[in-house]
């Protein structure tokens, strides 16, 4: 007697309650329904605070890749292998659309996908009363000017080394994934994901002959600030914000959990960037009428 097909315990996390939202998570769980091997163990949103362990083998996160970021940060060091739906705008990690979700849940079921491992961040924030907090992030850790409305003088160092002083309206350190979010934004390079690097991108940067600098995973990245008028905030990953004060000083490094994205069968990373950045180039269609035309 052939031993029963193990059962794919699931956790739906869906990215708050909105009727959007809602409407797409009881799509999925009628979905669900048709598939017996999947289990459903838990349900709750991006937006709800979670400490307990969550004993599931994949994590389903309807929204777009915001809600991504916060279900990393829920799932803190005991990262959940993510499959994300794209209810939202651009999605780089939530690649899944909602017209894809059946032929989606098939290979799930099947076991018929891969999992990328894919850097994370530990940002750990020093303040000059003596406190500290630490983080765990995804995209990237910034130091921006932001209320101050001035310039900024943000000093870097790497692994204890003075590597510059950045003049401008501040400073990103990402993360692979995250090189595709605000790093891009300022003019920063594409890295592929599964790169186990950071870059480093001044934002406005006074200076020209500043440019953006990669360098490895393994080293810690020092961020300090000479003066730090009021209104400078410390930002990681776009959704939590902490006011950088004088004195205050940020060590980033590589996390010791990774974040896990689940790949379907005909995604890719190159596959992602080809749809979502417009990288299919000039039509067939309109070549032709073009070379007809000379």
């Amino acid at each position: 007697m052939s031993a029963k097909p193990k059962s794919l315990r699931v956790v739906v996390v869906a990215r708050d309650q909105s009727t959007r939202v809602q409407s797409a998570w009881r799509n999925l769980e009628t979905q669900l329904a048709a598939h017996p091997r999947i289990q459903v163990v838990g349900a709750h949103t991006a937006e709800e605070a979670t400490d307990e362990r969550i004993e599931a083998d994949l994590a389903l996160v309807l929204g777009g890749d915001g809600a991504i970021l916060r279900s990393c940060r829920q799932f803190g060091r005991q990262q959940i292998p993510i499959l994300g739906l794209n209810l939202g705008r651009l999605g780089f990690l939530a690649d899944l659309s909602p017209d894809e979700l059946s032929d989606g849940l098939d290979h799930v079921e099947q076991g018929n996908y891969k999992i990328v491992n894919h850097l994370m961040f530990e940002c750990e924030h020093q303040r000059s009363d003596g406190t500290c907090t630490t983080h765990i992030g995804l995209n990237e850790a910034s130091v921006l000017a932001g209320g101050s409305l001035s310039m900024i003088d943000v000093e870097l160092a790497i692994d204890g080394e003075q590597v510059t002083t950045y003049s401008g309206d501040g400073l990103i350190i990402s993360t692979p994934v995250g090189s595709t979010a605000h790093n891009l934004s300022a003019g920063g390079p594409i890295l592929r994901q599964d790169l186990e690097a950071f870059v480093i991108t001044p934002i406005c940067p006074h200076t020209l002959t500043v440019r953006p600098l990669v360098d490895r995973a393994d080293v810690e990245y020092t961020v300090s600030l000479p003066h730090a008028p009021e209104g400078v905030m410390l930002v990681i990953d776009g959704q939590i914000k902490e006011p950088f004060r004088e004195g205050d000083k940020v060590i980033i490094r590589q996390a010791p959990c990774r974040f896990q994205l689940v790949r379907l069968p005909g995604h890719s990373y190159y596959g992602t960037l080809h749809r979502k950045l417009g990288w299919g180039g000039q039509p067939r269609y309109q070549r032709r009428r073009l070379d007809s035309d000379e």
